[in-house]
């Protein structure tokens, strides 16, 4: 901690030409209030969003289903991507777990939609990759 402070110190120097204690006290209270203002719970489920995004089938089937704009059944999906049936559910799960694709039994078939989460990342990403 001492070393940070010390970052700190040299950094508001520069900023401010002067920097006391009290300002270096000041502003590691603020960064402090920061961090805990986004809280460690929201946190972790902010991670494990990112987490079932980090796969290439299941980025893939979020992006399906994005675009789809509705339901589709998981034979459908078993289209789009090169996994085992149980590959397929395995991703189908983590996603269903983040909170990015919900899924419902239509008598004996399974179908997936995506969640105003997904959708809202996806537009997201698909606009940091162009540019925008």
């Amino acid at each position: 901690m001492a070393e940070s402070q010390e970052r700190i110190r040299r950094y508001l120097d520069d900023e401010l030409e002067e920097c006391r204690s009290e300002d270096v006290d000041r502003r590691i209270s603020e960064l402090e209030d920061l961090e805990s203002a986004l809280g460690g719970g929201r946190l972790a489920a902010e991670l494990d969003v990112l987490s079932a995004l980090a796969s290439e089938t299941r980025y893939r089937l979020v992006r399906v289903l994005v675009a789809a704009g509705e339901e589709l059944c998981v034979c459908e999906l078993s289209a789009v991507v090169d996994v085992s049936d149980s590959g397929l559910s395995h991703a189908l799960s983590a996603l269903v777990d983040a909170g990015l694709v919900e899924g419902r039994k239509d008598g004996r078939w399974k179908k997936y939609r995506a969640t105003n989460r997904a959708v809202a990342l996806v537009t997201v990403l698909e606009g940091c990759v162009d540019g925008e």
